[in-house]
């Protein structure tokens, strides 16, 4: 599991050619998924059609042929469609496949360095958050060609294309929304129908036999863009300082992003078939397949959830349906791209409404809303507008920082200081027997862990008491960090002043071993760490009568 081997190699050792019909059916099928969602992805990306399709070709293959699940469909996703279209605007092509390609190589080095796990860090309010807020703003990015809109300007920001599509009602084109309806009543109904050819192909064939047979003013993709049918090549972006400090931010994002996404994508695969996949092996291919995508022409890749999920109900169970899909996507882009030019624009706006519908998890936000404590919702929440009203890099930005604050917050709640009431009936050790605390012997207990944040909790000796020894149990305590070592410094260096001893019951592994490295067993003496309550009681007892 900790080994860095491909899936596909593994695979390979027990492969037969019941496997291979088996990858081989699912991998068409998927592709047929796949080819209108990544023309359909790259045009909301702001790219060509041809580039989805470079994406899910080259990006695909060679994740699929290097990383670490057995069933993993990548290509481009909805969660890096606005940010790709920011890139693309500020810096250009240029700027997004240098972008990508720092993404690429930040990826490999979370591989190696075995940070595949930690994608459990990331709360779910944080992805459920940014997840919606990107499901919103791709939905807002399509009313545009849904509604036949002619927009006086081209706006970027989510925000600005709100006010610009309200301002551009007056275009309004009818025709391009009758276009746009049929489709998403083929995409909603069509699967009650038929689920084992995809709707969104239904849909465009539809859509697109209606506007070329009558005619219809509604724009397909033919009339705003140039298509073509050639093969992804080799081009090496221009590298310069200027421009990869310009889009480093970015490929934090798009790593972070892709990260987050193709691992997710993978636990799903997990689930539904009882497997596990590498991690950390996972996070290489995905470095591997951005990079070759961008040196293609692509655009950033990810494992997706639906392809994933689709390979597996139709039987893939090894990389190779992916990396067929990835074959087949390229014989229609050669054979039949040239048909693409006659999707509409609304069909294409109808099947992001869909992916976006999709990805939402609206129910999971709602059911977070109604059930998780105030802290938790106001990290979704917060994480959710900031990614509508900014961007993904400021959601996530600032609902790991309020996440972290607010569980700080919480632990800070529930660590616990308290001086043992001396009565008999009140004192017991671990064994559950009464004992009895000698006189000028006061037990503090700790409970929770020490940290900055309950730093303050660490008590200050009156000046004027007769104690002889202090113990300080210490059984509740699981973690002491730097912070809670020096409050604690300072309450021995007090109780020293005063001629008190202090020692420590039950010292836990993780605060023994921040003691030792900090020299408190040689400031106090190995002895006044005793291994439970009675053996300190004891010890307490010897030294108070010196």
């Amino acid at each position: 599991m900790n080994k860095l081997i491909p899936e596909l190699v593994l695979s390979m050792k027990h492969y037969s050619k019941e496997a291979l019909a088996k990858d081989v059916v699912s991998g068409i099928i998927v592709a047929i998924i796949a080819l209108p969602l990544s023309i359909a992805l790259a045009l909301a990306s702001g790219v060509s059609p041809e580039q989805g399709l470079y994406t899910a070709i080259i990006g695909g293959f060679v994740i699929a042929a290097t990383g670490g699940s057995k069933f993993q469909i990548a290509g481009p996703t909805a969660a890096f469609a606005t940010i790709v279209a920011g890139i693309v605007a500020r810096n250009g092509m240029q700027g997004l496949a240098v972008a990508t390609v720092l993404a690429g190589l930040i990826l490999i080095v979370m591989g190696l360095l075995r940070m595949g796990s930690m994608i459990k860090y990331i709360p779910t309010t944080i992805t459920a958050g940014f997840t919606a807020g990107i499901a919103v703003t791709i939905l807002i990015g399509q009313l545009k060609d849904f509604l036949g809109l002619t927009f006086a300007h081209s706006p970027i920001e989510t925000i600005d294309k709100i006010k610009e599509v309200w301002f551009s009602l007056p275009t309004w084109n009818p025709l391009a929304f009758f276009i746009g309806i049929i489709a998403l009543i083929i995409l909603i109904f069509w699967p009650r129908i038929n689920k084992k050819i995809p709707a969104s192909l239904i849909a465009v064939i539809v859509t697109a036999s209606l506007v070329h047979l009558f005619k219809l003013p509604v724009n397909t993709i033919g009339n705003l863009y140039t298509i073509s049918s050639a093969p992804p090549t080799f081009h090496l972006p221009h590298f310069s300082f200027n421009i990869v400090y310009e889009v480093l931010p970015d490929a934090f994002t798009i790593a972070i992003l892709a990260a987050i996404e193709s691992l997710l994508s993978a636990v799903v695969a997990d689930e539904m078939t009882g497997q596990v996949h590498n991690s950390n092996m996972e996070l290489v291919g995905q470095g591997l397949g951005n990079t070759a995508s961008a040196l293609f022409g692509g655009i950033p890749a990810t494992g997706a959830i639906a392809r994933t999920a689709a390979n597996i109900k139709n039987g893939g169970r090894t990389p190779v349906a992916g990396m067929v899909q990835s074959i087949i996507l390229l014989l229609v882009l050669v054979l039949l791209m040239p048909y693409a030019a006659l999707i509409p624009m609304p069909c294409i706006a109808a099947i992001l409404f869909q992916v976006a519908y999709n990805m939402s998890g609206w129910k999971a936000v709602v059911k977070t809303i109604k059930t998780s404590p105030k802290s938790d919702i106001a990290v979704l929440i917060t994480t959710f507008l900031l990614t509508v009203i900014f961007d993904l890099v400021v959601a996530i930005l600032v609902g790991m920082t309020l996440a972290c604050l607010l569980f700080m917050k919480r632990m800070a709640e529930v660590s616990n200081f308290k001086e043992w009431d001396y009565y008999i009936e009140d004192s017991e050790d671990e064994n559950g027997r009464y004992m009895i605390v000698p006189d000028r012997v006061r037990v503090y207990e700790f409970i929770g862990p020490l940290f900055f944040g309950a730093a303050d909790k660490i008590p200050h000796i009156d000046q004027q008491t007769n104690t002889s020894v202090i113990i300080i149990r210490m059984k509740g305590v699981p973690a002491l960090d730097s912070t809670a070592l020096n409050g604690l410094s300072l309450f021995i260096q007090e109780c020293h002043h005063l001629g008190i001893s202090v020692i420590f019951s039950h010292v836990n592994e993780q605060p023994f071993s921040v003691f030792k490295k900090a020299g408190m067993l040689d400031l106090i003496g190995e002895d006044s760490f005793q291994p439970n309550i009675e053996a300190a009681l004891q010890y307490a007892n010897q030294i108070k009568n010196k």
